[in-house]
């Protein structure tokens, strides 16, 4: 049988059954809160060693109760007003049914969240006291999760089997009227909708792909959620206020001949008449109210709309200022540098090749690369200028079969430069003191003699690296080439370290003098 994999591999096969489910997992979460995985097992150990049943906020279990609870919770938001407003007490055994299975599961919720570890505010540890989860969860969400979890499901099926066996007609009238208050009172199951906001901040803590995107997402799908449960309350409403009222004459109800409709049409009028008062149109609202009651309907509608558009306009103004900021920062450098030019007076083809170094030198994307490095490791920075740039050295003669602690040195000591088609990269019979790797692009060696074209992963000007003398080719790039380069200071500080290279690289250049290398 295979063995467990990840931070409970070290446990007891009973361990890493249904218990596994309570423990950490190891994801991108756990692993910015507690560091590594040898701390995530650290973690679940101690989970361990407590003896109690705590569900700990970063275990797959709480991952998958969070999903679980979202998806009723919403469809409990959205069947709610529905049975209200157009069922009519004629909501049928399967609607019935679930209801009392939501009831049932949200006073389980009530329960579990006594068991559910919290993540603190800075989100630097989880809190698996029993006392301290106890005391947090009755301070904070106790009261509201006791009034949205009220099994009213319960009482009204009670009172539907009550209803339906009654063949007195006065105590069929009475029960007529407790039914339409406790489908009334049924109203306070509404208040799960803090249920659905707290499940919406909890998968942005403890989901398993930290990302800025995936946060995102989930901050516009909550957005998204939220415009839609008004829309549909608000056309619930539109409904069940005339329908109080025994749908009055003078009623919207009547006006549109919606008394023997069915369902779906009577929603889909409640709706529009709503979405056209929130967003102040005239189409389903052509009368003016005909009652204080329709008034202030529609004045609620009007507020509700305009709260809606306001915080639509505020959460998307945020989201767009903060998706891409390295981009906005190169448009910004990029109007800065504008203005220069523009101040400077230089001349137009300087400026398209200012401006197409810049697109070439950072692709629309402003970053320090610098500032990138120096906040890596060591290790981080020698693996990354690894991945980049060892393929590049490898091709190089006088780097192949040398010792890798040299070729790690040498790789720290590259630096990455951009030409633009057209540049003169170095000049015949110039100094040099630079030799340059090709990682993409294409370029022309010119000498007196013939023209030879490099491209990607080809190099030039070893040997004016080694003894810093004149070019015998002049190298011009052809496309634009994104090139790395070592000068001939950082060699001379990599080879005092390893003093028996230095001795073979100039018994190389001894031999190759005579050789018209560039």
């Amino acid at each position: 049988m295979e063995k467990p994999k990840g931070p409970t591999a070290g446990y007891t096969t009973a361990t890493c059954g249904w218990r596994a489910l309570l423990l950490p997992q190891l994801n991108r979460q756990s692993l910015y809160v507690y560091g590594s995985e040898m701390a995530v097992e650290k973690e679940c150990m101690r989970q361990l060693q407590s003896g109690v049943f705590v569900i700990h906020p970063f275990s797959p279990m709480r991952s998958y109760y969070i999903m679980c609870m979202m998806a009723i919770t919403f469809l409990n938001l959205i069947g709610i007003p529905m049975e209200i407003a157009f069922l009519d007490g004629h909501s049928g055994l399967v609607w019935e049914g679930f209801n009392v299975f939501s009831d049932t599961l949200f006073l389980i919720d009530v329960a579990l969240n006594f068991r559910m570890g919290i993540i603190t505010e800075d989100c630097e540890e989880a809190i698996l006291d029993i006392k301290q989860i106890r005391v947090s969860y009755l301070r904070t969400w106790f009261i509201p999760d006791v009034i949205a979890a009220f099994p009213i499901g319960y009482i009204l099926l009670f009172a539907d089997l009550q209803y339906n066996n009654d063949d007195n007609p006065s105590k069929t009238n009475k029960m007529m009227r407790i039914l339409m208050f406790v489908r009334i009172l049924s109203l306070i199951r509404l208040a799960r909708v803090s249920r659905l906001v707290r499940f919406f901040n909890e998968v942005e803590k403890v989901s398993n792909a930290n990302l800025e995107v995936v946060r995102l997402f989930f901050r516009i799908l909550s957005l998204f959620m939220m415009i839609f449960l008004l829309c549909h309350w608000n056309g619930c409403i539109q409904y069940f206020v005339p329908m109080l009222e025994e749908f009055p004459s003078d009623c919207w109800v009547r006006k549109e001949n919606l008394m023997n409709a069915t369902v779906i049409v009577k929603y889909s009028w409640g709706v529009f008449r709503a979405l056209s008062q929130m967003i102040a149109l005239s189409y389903g609202s052509m009368d003016a109210p005909t009652n204080y009651v329709e008034m202030w309907i529609v004045m609620v509608s009007m507020v509700s709309g305009c709260i809606m558009y306001t915080v639509l306009v505020a959460n998307a103004t945020t989201m767009i200022a903060n998706v891409d900021p390295a981009a906005k920062e190169y448009k910004s450098k990029m109007s800065r540098l504008e203005h220069y030019m523009a101040f400077m007076k230089l001349p137009p083809e300087l400026q398209l090749r200012i401006n197409n170094y810049y697109q070439a030198r950072y692709g629309g994307k402003w970053f320090h690369e610098k500032d990138v490095m120096n906040t890596v490791s060591s290790a981080l920075k020698e693996q990354i200028m690894m991945a980049m740039c060892s393929r590049l050295l490898r091709k190089v003669p006088m780097f192949q079969e040398r010792d890798e602690n040299f070729i790690n040195a040498i790789l720290l000591k590259l630096r990455y430069e951009v030409f633009l088609e057209g540049d003169a990269i170095v000049q015949r019979n110039v100094p040099g003191d630079r030799m340059f790797f090709i990682d993409h692009g294409q370029v022309v060696m010119e000498t007196e003699s013939e023209e030879t074209e490099l491209c990607d992963g080809d190099f030039f000007g070893e040997t004016c690296i080694l003894t810093k003398g004149k070019h015998l080719a002049t190298v011009k790039a052809l496309t634009d080439c994104q090139c790395f380069s070592l000068s001939w200071n950082d060699l001379q500080d990599v080879l005092e370290s390893f003093p028996d290279i230095q001795k073979d690289l100039y018994k190389i250049v001894q031999l190759s003098s005579d050789g018209g290398i560039v």
